[in-house]
């Protein structure tokens, strides 16, 4: 039985990679029979329309008044003149098809490759019930889901004792979650930001104890990547009373512990403003022309796996691996049990060079790696850091690290789960996958 349904598999693998090569190379054949010589062209006006596009965000960013309108005006018109000119060409419909065959190319072998990414589900364990579970619950995160869910009501029926903290005050939930340990606390858990998420998960692994997340925040990518429902935060209440365990790695910044990630540079001057939660637009693009071209702000170093990389504009070092092949999945994490740190830096000082991160992590600005430690250096005293989105400034060298399976994440049994990120597509490999027999 098991041989059958193997056998199967690789003959739907075979033909679903049959499938992407004929695909792909319809649409090359099409496009030179139709177009003849003047798919050079039409291949040419794509090509540059998006590098002009790219390089005209790049100037906007960069620069102020009038030369930031001007680059605004050519970021719009670039792709807008594209399209004139393949109407023009009485092309567009060969186009439109010719990115469907690539769709489809890409899809059929997308699925052909998944079979083989290794890819595997983090392990569960299975958990007991708490007996006296303690809750802090943020009312202003995400606009106010604690009120607007009744999560506090719900948690209580669950028989869970919940602190809501008082907006007009400032509260150090750190020493608060550390106060219903002492108390007898058998499970921390957090409704809010992932900020918070991050404080309490600390004391949580500190003391051994299992860690609760409600998706109360705006951006949930703590709850996200645990494959929880960030439209359901209610749901994650199920934990209480059907839970599952799952051990996950913490970073640290020094002692300072992080779900997600750690920013330096560009995005980490810009969260320090105090205008940036009134306006974050304005104040990006205020902040951004300096900071970017690296007239205000310290110069950084970053140092990871015998990778040295100076003067970045921007550098994050994150809990476990972003996907970096999978551009739906850009800012996803597939685990968050192997262990390692990832770090992308950016380094960009023109146009040119921000038209060439089109190509992913093949751009020589663009850094992508694995380590087990991350150091950030600066030639100056201190430096500003965005840790899970909360600005702070920490003095230099700052170094990251990484404790594996240090936190107990309790999660309802049955969960939307993490999906499977795509992989990325290997011509070669579908051209043998396609040839066997």
């Amino acid at each position: 039985m098991g041989g059958d349904r193997r056998t199967a598999a690789a003959r739907a693998q075979r033909w679903a990679a049959r499938l992407a090569v004929v695909a792909a190379v319809a649409a090359v054949v099409l496009l030179v029979v139709v177009a003849g010589p003047r798919s050079i062209g039409l291949v040419a006006i794509l090509l540059a329309g998006t590098v002009v596009t790219a390089a005209a965000l790049w100037w906007a960013l960069t620069r102020r008044g009038p030369v930031r309108l001007c680059a605004a005006a050519l970021a719009v018109a670039a792709p807008v003149a594209v399209i004139w000119l393949t109407i023009a060409s009485g092309l567009l419909w060969l186009v439109v098809v010719c990115v469907a065959l690539g769709a489809v190319a890409a899809g059929a072998g997308w699925s052909a490759l998944a079979t083989d990414s290794g890819w595997k589900a983090q392990p569960v364990t299975e958990a007991p019930r708490p007996v006296r579970p303690f809750l802090i619950m943020n009312p202003r995160s995400g606009g106010g889901k604690v009120q607007r869910f009744g999560l506090k009501e719900k948690a209580e029926r669950a028989g869970a004792k919940v602190a809501l903290l008082d907006p007009d005050r400032r509260v150090d939930v750190a020493a608060l979650a550390r106060t219903a340990v002492a108390e007898g606390a058998d499970l921390l858990g957090v409704a809010g930001g992932d900020g918070t998420q991050a404080l309490v998960a600390g004391v949580a692994a500190e003391h051994g104890i299992p860690f609760l997340v409600v998706p109360a925040g705006t951006r949930n990518h703590f709850a996200l990547d645990l494959g929880l429902d960030r439209d359901d935060p209610p749901a994650s209440l199920d934990a209480l009373t059907d839970g599952v365990e799952l051990r996950v790695d913490l970073g640290f910044v020094g002692e300072r512990v992080f779900v997600n990630n750690a920013s330096f540079g560009a995005y980490a001057a810009v969260v320090q403003s105090d205008a940036y939660r009134a306006d974050k637009l304005r104040t990006t693009l205020d902040l951004f022309p300096d900071v970017l071209t690296q007239r205000a702000g310290p110069r950084l170093t970053a140092r990871a796996a015998d990778v040295s990389i100076d003067a970045p504009q921007a550098v994050l070092v994150s809990n476990n691996p972003y996907h970096m092949g999978d551009r739906a999945a850009l800012g996803r994490r597939d685990r968050m049990d192997t262990g390692t740190l990832g770090m992308l830096s950016i380094s960009v000082a023109s146009a040119a060079q921000a038209a060439a991160l089109l190509r992913g992590d093949r751009s020589p600005g663009l850094t992508v790696l694995t380590a087990h430690e991350v150091v950030v250096d600066a030639d100056a005293a201190e430096v500003p850091v965005g840790l899970d989105g909360e600005a702070l400034t920490l003095p230099t060298p700052v170094h990251c690290t990484i404790r594996p399976g240090a936190l107990r994440v309790r999660v309802p049994r049955h969960r939307p789960g993490v999906p499977r990120a795509r992989p990325r597509l290997d011509w070669h490999k579908l051209a043998l996958l396609a040839l066997a027999r």
